[in-house]
């Protein structure tokens, strides 16, 4: 008789990986919803401890500060909004000092081990689309697809500012492509799962590709495995 565990191992996984600002986050919701697949949004993990540990005034590189509160943490999905301890922080894990914080917490080694178990929770029949940095080369190495999804830093900063105007925020081009160019430094270069194209994952640059252009691309390409 198989076990859950090795009935879920062969549940199959798309994996999306790319810096920040790429766009996986939409692809992949996209992808997940056609296919009608479940989703995981990684980088929502890691912006929650970082979220919490600034508001505790943690040191947010010192990976035993903050793996210290990684176990209070009592973390929901449910209808497209994120609770912890019974807070809804779906709208203040998206803003850009979440986003900082995430990127820096990301890189310690305790807080990624700790983390992964629960990204393996994810893994349930029918299948899993899950964006993040090490989804394809760390969390899921076995994923039936693997993209690298990128653009220019120039193309990803003019996102990321339409994206905070339409929600209201101050923003200024200069400062996002700057946070954006060492975000991808620091991502690239941490010692724990950096950031990086593993050899079996398909490329796409939507530098100058509409969104329905790259979920084609990608349901495409996972129909082509899906058919070997």
């Amino acid at each position: 008789m198989v076990n859950g565990a090795q009935s879920l191992a062969g549940v199959p996984v798309i994996a999306i990986d790319g810096p920040s600002a790429s766009g996986k986050g939409t692809i992949a919701a996209a992808v997940a919803a056609d296919l009608r697949y479940h989703y995981l949004d990684s980088g929502a993990l890691y912006r929650i401890v970082g979220l919490v540990a600034t508001r505790a005034g943690l040191n947010l590189d010192q990976d035993l500060e903050v793996s210290s509160i990684f176990l209070n943490l009592k973390i929901k999905f449910k209808s497209s909004r994120i609770w912890v301890n019974a807070e809804d922080v779906s709208d203040a894990i998206r803003g850009e000092q979440a986003g900082e914080a995430a990127s820096r917490v990301a890189a310690l080694p305790s807080v990624r081990q700790g983390l992964v178990g629960l990204q393996h929770g994810f893994r349930q029949h029918p299948g899993l689309v899950a964006d993040g940095r090490d989804m394809g080369s760390v969390i899921f190495p076995d994923a039936r697809l693997k993209i690298y999804l990128t653009a220019s830093p120039e193309e990803r900063a003019k996102r990321r500012y339409k994206q905070l105007i339409a929600k209201g925020s101050s923003a200024n081009m200069t400062d996002i492509l700057q946070d954006i160019q060492a975000r991808d430094f620091r991502d690239s270069h941490r010692s724990a799962a950096p950031l990086l194209q593993e050899a079996d994952a398909h490329y796409i640059d939507s530098t100058a590709l509409s969104i329905e252009r790259v979920v084609a691309e990608v349901l495409d390409l996972y129909d082509q495995v899906q058919r070997v």
